[in-house]
């Protein structure tokens, strides 16, 4: 197996990963660290459309991260 398959099925297990956390910090954290791995994944297959994607996903999660839950909850 090549480091760039090796790195993608990584990718695809912790993005899996996420529907089993119900947390919504963890969550938030776990989907940060997929896009993080997509995004090297993406960056070894010289795919910019993957890296941006995830670059955008995982900003998306650390921003509703730092955010916090919404009031009301």
């Amino acid at each position: 197996m090549q480091l760039a398959d090796a790195i993608g099925w990584f990718a695809t297990a912790v993005f899996a990963a996420s529907y089993l956390v119900k947390d919504p910090r963890r969550l938030r954290l776990v989907q940060a660290s997929a896009a993080l791995v997509w995004i090297s994944y993406g960056l070894l297959l010289r795919a910019a459309p993957v890296v941006a994607a995830n670059a955008a996903v995982a900003a998306l999660a650390l921003i509703s991260l730092r955010r916090g839950p919404p009031s009301g909850h």
